[in-house]
């Protein structure tokens, strides 16, 4: 049985601000640091799937700007196959400007750039390769058309698809997303895609609950440091998460997402998964940064033995 992860979706370069509070209208304050890195949704889901030892193709693209062959470049260095990450001529490459807090909470802005330029023709382009994946991962971060198309192809070669629905948009159409193996949220995005409140774990499970009722086969709900939930007909199951001090929660629920494909897509035990990738997100915002703060496979063997 295949092990392939095919990551259809985006990728930015990260402009972080670390800042003591959020200026108010009008405001200038002086920041007390910046960083710039590799980022993305649809990319840090590949990289850290890749960090810990998958075999993970990308499907995205990139501008005809400076960024671009540095983003192709960072994505090859991790171990991901770049055989379809493609320039598009005469566009920028997509950014995300991420302002950080002292407490580790963050605020983020998304410009597409090259990633509003993957179409279901380029889908159809790498049928064939994609046809050889155990799973496709994805995000909200690429046109709404591509994704159902996506979701569609999956359903017809009989391939699970994960859709990650951020950032949310309230008027997907659930048909669609119904036909995902895995709807993975965080808590904000359950709230938008239920229309329901979402402020305690029992309130997130009625939200998830809501979905399943309308056909979605699997919720995951990324909890923060209140862990994860599972949400499928007959079962809701909370897992917690190690209890870390934060420095960067940029990226978290990237790498969970990561972390779960890998560990699925070869034991194919989908809560010993779940497990895994709460303690690996836990890990990761234990680091300054997104793609920089996950862990290599050994990285994390040694995180879990200091859990006992």
């Amino acid at each position: 049985m295949s092990t392939k992860i095919a990551v259809v979706g985006s990728n930015m370069v990260d402009l972080i601000t670390y800042t003591d509070r959020m200026p108010n209208e009008g405001e200038t304050l002086e920041a007390p640091s910046f960083a710039m890195g590799f980022g993305g949704k649809g990319a840090n889901q590949a990289v850290a799937a890749a960090k810990l030892g998958a075999d993970v193709m990308m499907v995205t693209k990139v501008g005809d700007d400076m960024f671009g062959p540095n983003t192709k470049k960072n994505l090859a260095d991790n171990g991901i196959d770049t055989k379809y990450v493609e320039t598009v001529p005469g566009v920028p490459s997509g950014v995300a400007p991420i302002f950080v807090e002292p407490n580790g909470s963050n605020s983020i802005l998304i410009v597409k750039g090259a990633n509003a330029h993957l179409k279901p023709a380029d889908i159809d382009r790498v049928a064939d390769d994609l046809k050889q994946c155990a799973i496709i991962v994805m995000q909200l971060e690429i046109s709404v058309e591509t994704i159902y198309h996506v979701l569609n192809f999956g359903k017809t070669h009989g391939i699970d698809v994960l859709l990650n629905p951020a950032p949310a948009q309230a008027d997907l159409d659930m048909r669609e997303v119904c036909k995902a193996t895995f709807l993975v949220p965080n808590e904000s995005e359950l709230q938008i895609l239920s229309g329901m409140p979402v402020t305690t774990i029992e309130e997130a499970e009625a939200a998830a609950k809501s979905l399943v009722d309308k056909g979605v086969q699997q919720v995951i709900v990324t909890l923060g440091e209140n862990g994860v939930l599972l949400v499928e007909t007959g079962r809701a199951l909370h897992i917690d998460c190690p209890k870390v001090e934060a420095k960067d929660t940029t990226g978290a629920g990237d790498a969970f997402i990561g972390c779960f494909v890998s560990t699925y897509v070869r034991s194919r035990d989908l809560v010993a998964s779940l497990e895994d990738a709460a303690r690996y997100a836990s890990d990761s915002i234990t680091r300054l940064g997104t793609q920089s703060s996950y862990a290599t496979a050994e990285q994390f063997e040694q995180f879990k033995a200091t859990l006992g």
